[in-house]
């Protein structure tokens, strides 16, 4: 029996995800953030009409086979490879930078009982030239910093395959999508400050150092429907940071804002109990708009956070509605 599956990552610019005087084209419109990508990427055709379009900086494809015979894995092999994206940018008319793609990494197999596991690791740096200080010699570089990812592709002797995000640049956003073309994972959290100061030379997988991924929950459709209204309506929403440990919404206190993630992880408490932790794109504070106005979960924050809030008449009652009844079937405990 021969087992075929696959792993890929697409990594995008999501709004407001650039910090200090860099944030200034995206600003002006020379530069500009990236839609969220698909829920679903079923094929290679469809991979190539993002790329086209200039909806993703880089995407990481991993394919991998393995034969099987009476329960032993007896052959092995992978394909895929990095496919580099391009950046536009809008000066009087568009002028598109072709990036620069790094070498794909692909890492041995490693086979172990009744299992076997491939790596690949790329990604590069936008064509536009980036001028900056950065933390290390030879302190001022030129070109623009580097921005990978590592996915994993494991198949079991039993046929079972899961895919995995194992390592990504602080920045951008990294989206993983498993063996059926769908959404399944993201990094939770970006670090441009980190990432433009030292993601180049020996400060990458190329260099020998990598830096392991924070990885969340995929939210629903739904939130990412809500969020997009929320982030482009005619009221720009108020955008504050968190300290890891701050509180964002307390158990029993009023309050009637809607509150979008937009970098980070929080967890969800009820009468002290976590029930759940969430990552970039979750949208909370709905209950307390439809319950009278009491806020009925604390919500704190694991990682350093980066938040929208916005009054919750922006947005339509009844999906007020259905987003809270998926969180409450996310909240029970398991039977």
């Amino acid at each position: 029996m021969r087992v075929e599956s696959r792993v890929m990552s697409i990594s995008w610019i999501p709004s407001e995800a650039i910090r200090g005087m860099t944030k200034m084209p995206f600003e002006a419109g020379v530069a500009h953030y990236d839609d969220p990508p698909p829920d679903v990427i079923e094929s290679d055709e469809a991979l190539e009409e993002l790329r086209v379009a200039d909806r993703f900086r880089f995407a990481n494809v991993l394919t991998a086979w393995a034969d099987i015979d009476d329960g032993a894995i007896t052959s092995y092999g992978m394909g895929g490879g990095g496919r580099i994206g391009s950046t536009t940018l809008k000066v009087g008319r568009k002028v598109t930078f072709q990036a620069g793609a790094m070498d794909d990494i692909e890492h041995e197999p490693e086979l172990g009982e009744g299992w076997v596991r491939f790596r690949r690791t790329a990604g590069g740096s936008t064509g536009a030239p980036a001028p900056r200080h950065v933390n290390h010699p030879p302190f001022v570089q030129l070109r623009a910093p580097i921005a990978w990812t590592t996915v994993s592709l494991t198949i079991h002797a039993d046929g079972r395959t899961e895919a995995a995000l194992e390592g990504a640049s602080p920045f951008p956003r990294h989206w993983v999508y498993g063996p059926d073309g769908r959404l399944q994972q993201k990094s939770g959290l970006i670090d441009f400050k980190e990432w433009y100061r030292n993601a180049f030379g020996k400060h990458t997988p190329w260099g020998a150092e990598e830096s392991p991924a924070l990885v969340a929950a995929v939210e629903t459709a739904l939130e990412r429907e809500l969020s997009l209204l929320m982030m482009r309506g005619q009221a720009k929403p108020d955008i504050r940071k968190l300290r890891e440990g701050s509180v964002l919404t307390q158990e029993g206190d009023a309050g009637d804002d809607l509150y979008l993630l937009l970098d980070g992880v929080v967890s969800v408490a009820v009468n002290g109990e976590v029930l759940a932790e969430l990552g970039p794109g979750a949208l909370v504070g709905e209950r307390a708009v439809l319950e009278g106005g009491t806020r009925t979960a604390t919500i704190t924050a694991v990682t350093p956070c980066r938040v929208a809030s916005a009054p919750a008449a922006a947005i339509d009652r009844d999906k007020l509605v259905e987003l809270s009844e998926g969180h409450r079937r996310e909240e029970q405990p398991p039977a």
